[in-house]
């Protein structure tokens, strides 16, 4: 049976990924304190390297919405469906029906 993957957190690769790019430690001495081949390491510096542009845009592509703007139109929905409900429910009480133009 072969080794197991090891899985590695973002907030791991991004401190060893800086770690790189202080320059204070080589490749090989990262790699072997992270018990981490020297490859990865420098696969993750240029991810950093290449995304970090973007923490910095002001245009935000992917703007993250409020809890009031993801509830606001489904609280709406439940709304008009609750009345839909209750116009029926009244109407089968009266024994009449809606025709639907």
């Amino acid at each position: 049976m072969g080794k197991k993957r090891r899985k590695f957190t973002d907030k791991f690769k991004a401190e060893v990924a800086i770690e790189a790019i202080r320059g204070v430690k080589t490749l090989a001495e990262l790699a072997s304190e992270y018990q981490i081949h020297p490859n990865q390491i420098s696969d993750w510096k240029k991810q950093l390297l290449s995304n970090a542009p973007e923490l910095f845009s002001s245009k935000k592509k992917a703007r993250v919405k409020t809890e009031e703007e993801l509830t606001a139109p489904l609280y709406e929905e439940i709304g008009r469906l609750k009345m839909g409900v209750s116009v029926m429910f009244a109407e089968k009480q009266r024994g009449t029906s809606i025709k639907k133009s």
